[in-house]
């Protein structure tokens, strides 16, 4: 997710959001995508990996529906820098506290976008020696593909729209919404 400063971006000096999904339809799609995990790993004990800083609130809500023992941690992945667009260029600015080695992966993002820093950290994991890498994303935005991902436990797919809310961010604002909106400017 891109976050340029805030006060640089004349466009959104005035933004307007327009709701996409509702506090509620997460919650549904949470709840349905935690049952589909807890059967899919039943008798194991996946590490759930959040990708920081967007991902906190889904991977939280996720694992509360996962029926199983599990691991938390976190990193932070970074493409972007300071530009609202991707450099191509990967890099592990907060890397694990435990080894993955002979461990069931699942990476939780908030939105796959170009594919490239996601791409990227699975390689990574597999490389690591996990057993297994899946990737379970909130949002899909499909229409920007540059890099094959596949996503095993999706939420929702989206338009091309920049979008805010339950963990999303413009500028560090707006993470705390209970929704998802586009991010429109006036």
């Amino acid at each position: 997710m891109t976050t340029p400063s805030f006060a640089a971006s004349s466009e959104f000096a005035n933004p307007q959001l327009e709701p996409l999904f509702t506090a509620e339809q997460i919650q549904t799609r949470i709840g349905e995508l935690g049952q589909q995990i807890t059967n899919d790993y039943a008798g194991r004990n996946p590490l759930l990996v959040g990708v920081l800083k967007g991902a906190c609130i889904f991977a939280s809500d996720l694992m509360r529906a996962i029926d199983l023992p599990i691991g938390l941690e976190f990193m932070a992945i970074s493409s972007y820098g300071m530009s609202m667009r991707t450099s191509g260029e990967v890099r592990i600015v907060k890397d694990l506290d435990v080894g993955v080695e002979g461990r069931d992966i699942l990476v939780v993002e908030d939105i796959v976008d170009t594919g490239l820093t996601l791409s990227y950290l699975l390689a990574t994991l597999h490389q690591r020696g996990a057993s297994s890498v899946r990737l379970a994303a909130l949002l899909d935005k499909y229409e920007r593909r540059e890099r094959d991902v596949q996503i095993d436990y999706l939420g929702f797919q989206i338009p091309d729209a920049f979008v805010v809310g339950y963990g999303l961010d413009f500028a560090e604002r707006y993470r705390n919404l209970p929704y998802i909106a586009v991010l429109k400017s006036t």
